[in-house]
């Protein structure tokens, strides 16, 4: 995978679960394979294996493996493996931006920008969506046309609890059932992951931004997204939504046109073929009327 921190810097990173993937979506039989794999039943199986008492030994090599800063987060005594992946990090390892102008990071993730067509299509490594498809809703999906689709792709080292984008008044929670396809992006050269995966989402009316969707997206081996708020309700951007349980997962904001200007260095390495690695409260980009220099990451030019 190819990624560019803040600052501009180039990583390429080729896990063995990158290649892996590469090797199992790459070939027909194996396509065969990872459907199973990622039907509801197996799924489920995975959970409950992953939230018994014998997957505890797996924590020690998973952070290990992935140099994971414990001291980063609450003290706790993990009783199994999910317990541990969905460990909560100590307030003051995220800052939230303090600019209500902005609109942050909901999430620690691997980030791209897509812009949605007059049409509503919008195109994910190659790979053609329209709004509708995603929302299963054509009335919401016209309000996005010509606006912006961020997707934050998290990985398992990443922290997996997200917050609000943005402040305003959110909607009902809408679940739409699915099949758990990882959100490697080596997959959705072969399926359209984003219309098939299982998620949730809802919409915010924010005062700032417009109309804006907040939607979760389960992967491969996640059983289960946990949104603490269901029902209508002001939300205020930065506090906590939710969180998932283990495995790969997907946080994706569609956005109004003409109410954010996004980074640029966000939108150019998309272009170039780059995620951007941010972190939970860092900047995506602000109101069409504020200057976009921010200070986590000046914008490309």
């Amino acid at each position: 995978m190819k990624y560019r921190d803040g600052n501009g810097k180039f990583i390429e990173i080729n896990t063995k679960q990158d290649r892996f993937l590469a090797r199992m979506y790459g070939k027909k039989s194996g396509r065969a394979v990872i459907r199973v794999l990622a039907a509801r039943p197996v799924t489920g199986a995975c959970r409950v294996f992953m939230n018994s008492p014998l997957s505890k030994p797996m924590i020690k090599r998973f952070v290990r493996k992935n140099q994971i800063d414990m001291s980063a987060y609450v003290p706790c005594k993990y009783r199994s493996y999910n317990a541990f992946f969905m460990r909560q990090i100590k307030p003051d390892q995220r800052e939230i931006s303090p600019d209500p102008n902005s609109l942050i990071s909901p999430c620690d993730s691997k980030v791209s920008v897509y812009p949605i067509k007059e049409n509503t299509h919008f195109t994910i490594k190659h790979t053609p969506y329209t709004v509708a498809s995603l929302l299963r809703d054509e009335e919401l999906a016209k309000k996005f046309a010509g606006g912006y689709c961020v997707v934050l792709r998290l990985t398992v080292d990443n922290y997996h609890r997200y917050a609000y984008a943005v402040s305003g008044q959110k909607s009902q929670q809408k679940y739409i059932k699915g099949i758990f396809h990882t959100v490697n992006p080596v997959a959705n050269d072969y399926v359209p992951i984003y219309k098939e995966n299982c998620r949730e989402f809802c919409v915010i009316d924010s005062e700032t931004f417009g109309t804006v969707v907040q939607m979760e997206v389960g992967a491969l081996m996640v059983g289960r997204i946990v949104n603490y708020q269901q029902g209508s309700c002001d939300v205020v951007r930065g506090t906590e939504k939710g969180r998932f349980e283990f495995g790969g997962s997907t946080v994706v904001l569609l956005l109004e046109p003409g109410r954010v200007e996004i980074r640029q260095d966000l939108l150019q390495n998309t272009q170039d073929g780059y995620e951007t690695l941010i972190r939970m409260g860092e900047v995506l980009g602000r109101t069409a009327a504020i200057d976009l220099g921010c200070e986590t990451a000046p914008p490309v030019l």
